[in-house]
């Protein structure tokens, strides 16, 4: 894995990696692998994690073909400028 640092902004950096592992599981394997998962245990879980893959795909298929209304839009909140912003029209 690899995250370009522009700048020196190594914030920026930091964020970027985090956001890929997080994409690539690393977060959840390392909570899994503190402490000892029994075969059993295992099964189960992934069994689960299948049925879940399975009933997302599905969910999103009607939502395309039409058979279900899709979930409302998230609302983004409005965002706060960072630098003040300069009038087009001069003070008079």
């Amino acid at each position: 894995m690899q995250v370009l640092v522009r700048d020196n902004n190594i914030d920026q950096a930091l964020r970027v990696l985090k956001k890929k592992m997080q994409r690539e599981g690393v977060f959840r394997e390392m909570k899994q692998r503190r402490s000892y998962e029994k075969p059993s245990e295992k099964k189960t879980r992934e069994k689960a994690e299948a049925i879940r893959r399975a009933r997302k795909l599905a969910r999103k298929q009607m939502i395309r073909e039409g058979l279900l209304p899709a979930p409302p839009k998230k609302k983004l909140p409005e965002r706060k400028p960072g630098l003040p912003q300069i009038n087009a029209r001069p003070a008079s």
